[in-house]
C-alpha cells in the first residue's frame, strides 16, 4: 500500500506498517529561560514523503529535530512519532544524522556502518553484509577497508549517512545533510534521499539551501524565529507569490501597467523591468503588447517564483543569513 506522499508507480520493496502519519507535533514549544527557541509549532508529516525543514540559521530547526527524537524534551506540547508518544519506544525504526558530524577515526568504513546497524538489531553477519552493499551502491566500495581518518570530509559524511540508514529504518531524520559537501557528494546525498523515498520511507531533512528543497521535497515547512511561516507543498509555496515577466528595454513601459492581468510594475537595475501577473494572466499577451506599443526589447522572460523568492518574502531580513545555490 502506497504511503501518503509516495509518487504513483513506485513500489515499496517490502510491506511497512500502514499509517497515514509518520509524525505529529501539536503546539510544541521549547524555551530556555526567557528565550523561546520553538514557539507553538504544529506539524503533520505524512508517511512516505520527503519533508524539508527550511529556515535561516537559528530558526529552531535543530531544536525541533532533537525534540522529535527525544534528545531534549519540549517545554509544552505533544509529539507523536510512528504512532508512539515517545521516539525512544520506536528508536529501532528510526535513523538519524546529527548536525555535528563525527566518526570513530580508527575504525574502518565498513565497520562503522556495521557497528551502528548492530546497535539497531542486525546480526554481525547481516550488518557486515549490509555495510558492503551500501558502500558499493554509493561509490565507496574501494574505501570499505580504509580507516575513517583517511577519508575525505565528503566520504566521511557519506559513511555516516549510510550508518544512519544501514538498519533500513522507516523514518529517517537528517540534520543539515548537505553541509560542507562538494557538488559531487551533494548529488550522492540527493540520490540516497531519493532512494529512501522510492522505497516508501519517510525522510525529514533540514537545510537553508533552497535548491535541495526545490529538487527533493514533497512537502516543506518554513521556520523563522521559532515560528512556522509556511507548511505545504513546493507548488503551494510558489503560489504564495505572483508570477512575473522580466524585460529589458530603454523604451517607456508605463502603458504595460494598465494591461489586464498586470498586478504591478517595478524598475530593477540596468534597464530591467519586472511585471507581476495575476494568476490567469498570459505572458504572451504582455509580449504582444510590447510589439503593439513599439517597446523595443533587449530581453523578455516569463518566470515562476522560486522557493528562494518565497523564503526571502516570508522570512524578511533574516533571509540574508541563508545560502541560495
Amino acid at each position: 500500500m502506497r504511503g501518503a506522499c509516495q509518487p504513483a508507480g513506485r513500489r515499496i520493496t517490502h510491506p511497512l506498517p500502514v499509517s497515514p502519519v509518520a509524525l505529529q507535533l501539536s503546539e510544541v514549544t521549547k524555551t530556555y529561560g526567557a528565550f523561546t527557541a520553538v514557539d507553538r509549532l504544529c506539524l503533520t508529516v505524512p508517511t512516505g514523503c520527503v519533508y524539508g525543514f527550511l529556515g535561516p540559521n537559528g530558526a529552531g530547526k535543530t531544536t525541533t529535530l532533537r525534540m522529535i527524537l527525544e534528545i531534549i524534551r519540549p517545554t509544552t506540547g505533544t509529539i507523536t512519532v510512528l504512532g508512539s508518544p515517545s521516539a525512544l519506544a520506536v528508536r529501532s525504526r528510526l535513523g538519524y544524522l546529527p548536525e555535528e558530524k563525527g566518526l570513530y577515526k580508527k575504525m574502518r568504513a565498513w565497520a562503522v556502518i556495521a557497528y551502528f546497524a548492530t546497535l539497531k538489531g542486525l546480526s554481525q553477519a547481516a550488518a557486515k553484509r549490509r555495510a558492503y552493499e551500501l558502500l558499493e551502491r554509493y561509490g565507496l566500495k574501494d574505501f570499505a577497508d580504509a580507516r575513517t581518518e583517511a577519508l575525505s570530509k565528503g566520504m566521511g559524511q557519506k559513511v555516516q549517512v549510510l550508518a544512519a540508514v544501514a538498519h533500513d529504518p522507516e523514518f529517517v531524520i537528517l540534520d543539515e545533510p548537505f553541509s560542507g559537501l562538494d557538488p559531487v557528494n551533494q548529488t550522492v546525498m540527493e540520490e540516497i534521499i531519493t532512494d529512501l523515498r522510492a522505497r516508501g520511507r519517510t525522510v525529514i531533512f533540514s537545510t537553508h539551501v533552497m535548491a535541495h528543497a526545490e529538487r527533493l521535497c514533497d512537502r516543506l515547512v518554513l521556520i523563522a524565529r521559532g515560528r512556522k511561516l509556511f507548511d505545504g507543498t513546493p507548488d503551494e509555496a510558489r503560489r504564495t507569490l505572483p508570477r512575473r515577466v522580466r524585460l529589458t528595454t530603454d523604451s517607456n513601459v508605463a502603458p504595460l501597467q494598465d494591461l489586464p492581468g498586470v498586478a504591478g510594475l517595478a524598475s530593477l537595475p540596468e534597464g530591467v523591468w519586472e511585471l507581476q501577473l495575476h494568476d490567469q494572466a498570459d505572458p504572451q499577451a504582455i509580449l504582444r503588447a510590447c510589439f503593439d506599443q513599439q517597446i523595443r526589447l533587449r530581453s523578455f522572460s516569463a518566470e515562476e517564483p522560486t522557493l528562494h523568492d518565497v523564503f526571502v518574502k516570508l522570512v524578511g531580513p533574516e533571509a540574508t543569513e541563508a545560502r541560495f545555490r
